[in-house]
């Protein structure tokens, strides 16, 4: 059977672009049992709560939950359990130093398959007070209104 090409994505961190300022982002690999990875084929994972943490050189996905394959037997993994990122020595010095600072954390943003391996994107993120996301809001918003206003005068100009 070939192996798949492009990308399919899983699961989306909304909330971690609403509640971080996003800062330098990472692909990485994820060690999966064969349960978790069908149950990511059917499209069911959530990375609400998740982030990611630097220990002993390594890099571990926390809070993540991969719901049970339903079909899987006794060997079924734990929805929750911490899974293992496959980077390379360098860049998880470069994430241990960017989260060294205080208020600054490792969030994932989305799991995805890629030419059919399972990868996560994460981020260096810093927590945005209420004041910013209200910023953020108003911002959007605006940019909403322009978008509309030039949508309805291209249709007008026609």
């Amino acid at each position: 059977m070939p192996r798949e090409k492009g990308e399919k994505v899983v699961a989306r961190n909304k909330k971690a672009l609403h509640d971080y300022n996003i800062g330098e982002k990472v692909e990485a690999g994820m060690v999966l049992t064969g349960t978790e990875v069908k149950s990511l084929r059917a499209g069911r994972a959530s990375l609400a709560d998740g982030f990611a943490t630097v220990d002993g050189g390594q890099v571990w996905l926390r809070n993540v939950h991969i719901p049970e394959y339903e079909f899987g037997t006794f060997n079924n993994h734990a929805a929750k359990r911490k899974r293992k990122l496959l980077l390379h020595k360098k860049q998880i010095h470069r994430l241990e130093r960017a989260i060294a600072d205080s208020g600054r954390t490792l969030v994932p943003l989305s799991i995805y398959f890629k030419d059919g391996y399972a990868k996560v994107e994460i981020a260096v993120g810093t927590g945005k007070k209420e004041w910013d996301k209200r910023q953020s809001i108003a911002a959007r918003d605006m940019a909403r209104d322009v978008e509309r206003e030039l949508s309805i005068r291209r249709k007008q100009g026609r």
